[in-house]
């Protein structure tokens, strides 16, 4: 009877074991995973920005004589773990019009400069965020920054979102960006955190220049009427 007893404990200890090895292993890999994420957008970014510099004056430039008002648009966002960051885009709208309110659904929309028209197209609105990368606030891949004041509408399971760095791209936005509803790009969100890895990061990167080249899906098709942008303006 004791080596029955025995046996029975041995093989209720296994699964439990193998569980605590797996999960040791998953930690052990995904720490290793971050560490090289953090240090490829380092070294990515950083000469991105050296390299883009005149770029970057040519398009503040434009923008200031396009429109009045400042060329950089600031923002606060949700970061990792919710915690909040100033977000940084290159102007798009007039000074003028609320900056909260359902986003643009075609190039036609009123609210948009003729400049940032061409900057929305190419994705070019979206290149300040290489300073949020270096300072650690994004990762060129992640879910995109949303704001604090959405967290409260989202579902347990939507806030696993936030248990990574936002990024300046995602899966989101390679599956449909702007033809897909909130919730669509809540689910990939949550699905690219628990598929996150070297392989998933790249693929997204690739496809995410040919959707700059092909100009696809930037404006919201399906932007529905309870979907509305909010945050805290610090232009």
């Amino acid at each position: 009877m004791a080596v029955v007893s025995g046996l029975s404990i041995v093989y209720r200890i296994r699964p439990a074991l193998s569980r605590l090895i797996a999960l040791a292993l998953r930690w052990s890999f995904m720490s290793l995973y971050n560490i090289c994420k953090r240090g490829v957008d380092i070294l990515i970014c950083a000469p991105a920005m050296v390299v883009l510099l005149p770029v970057f004056g040519v398009l503040v430039i434009v923008i200031r004589l396009g429109s009045k008002g400042p060329a950089v648009f600031r923002q606060e966002r949700a970061g990792k773990n919710a915690r909040p960051f100033v977000f940084y885009k290159f102007r798009t709208m007039k000074l003028d019009v609320e900056p909260f309110g359902p986003s643009p659904k075609s190039g036609r929309d009123p609210r948009l400069t003729k400049v940032g028209k061409f900057l929305r197209e190419y994705s070019l609105d979206e290149l300040p965020q290489l300073f949020n990368i270096l300072r650690g606030d994004m990762s060129i891949v992640g879910p995109r920054p949303l704001y604090l004041s959405q967290i409260p509408e989202w579902s347990e399971r939507q806030k696993k979102r936030l248990i990574v760095r936002p990024g300046l791209t995602g899966l989101a936005q390679i599956s449909g960006r702007g033809e897909l509803t909130r919730e669509e790009k809540l689910e990939l969100d949550v699905k690219y955190v628990e598929t996150a890895g070297f392989l998933t990061d790249m693929k997204i990167i690739l496809a995410t220049i040919g959707q700059v080249f092909r100009r696809r899906s930037i404006y919201e098709k399906r932007y529905s009427q309870n979907e509305h942008t909010r945050g805290e303006d610090r232009r």
